[in-house]
């Protein structure tokens, strides 16, 4: 495991201490063609839960049918935490249900203006510093479709205050996105059984 040396060999030129570093808000984008990007994202969400950390899943979606297994799992850790204290709290979002504060039903237009909607709650709660974990689950989608201001969503996410770390996952990272984050690592497909026509399955892809 990296132990925070950079390659170069040198301490970073911040003024910074070591524990200061340490604590930095990390911004993350899981992007490429291979699968795992949402996975990843949502093993680093039960990582934050188990630190008390208050996680926050918003899914850029079109149908509120798609499920996955992880959002079963998070909401249950969620109930766990009203329970027994353990953990952090939860909350999952998608835009196919018209998130949680709007109902919005229709076209392609519709999507559009849901999408958009999904972010001002996102901008409001990271300037509220409502959660500290934050998924942003097939975000980059909405950016490529120019549906939400990828420099507008840039300048939010580098100004955003607090210790708010966001992890960003969905093909076709735009490059200033990548630019801006921490953390970026791309999924690349070396074989999937789908090549060899086999279909989706249970524990597998949900």
């Amino acid at each position: 495991m990296p132990k925070g040396m950079p390659e170069a060999g040198t301490i970073p030129d911040d003024g910074l201490t070591t524990r200061e570093r340490r604590n930095l808000p990390v911004l993350a984008v899981h992007t490429g063609p291979g699968k795992g990007k949402s996975t990843a994202a949502f093993g680093m969400a039960l990582r934050a839960w188990n630190q008390g950390f208050s996680v926050g899943v918003f899914q850029f979606v079109k149908s509120a049918k798609w499920r996955v297994g992880e959002e079963a799992a998070l909401r249950a850790l969620g109930d766990v935490h009203q329970t027994t204290g353990q953990g952090g709290p939860v909350e999952w979002h998608k835009m196919g249900e018209g998130w949680s504060w709007i109902r919005k039903h229709g076209d392609e237009i519709d999507h559009a203006s849901a999408a958009q909607e999904g972010w001002r709650e996102i901008q409001r709660r990271l300037g509220a510093e409502t959660h500290r974990f934050y998924v942003l689950d097939e975000f980059t989608y909405p950016l490529k479709w120019g549906w939400i201001d990828t420099a507008e969503v840039v300048s939010t996410l580098h100004d955003r205050p607090g210790k708010q770390h966001v992890i960003i996952t969905g093909r076709d990272a735009p490059q200033e996105l990548i630019d801006a984050a921490d953390l970026v690592t791309e999924m690349t497909k070396i074989k999937h059984p789908m090549d060899a026509g086999r279909k989706g399955q249970r524990g597998i892809e949900w």
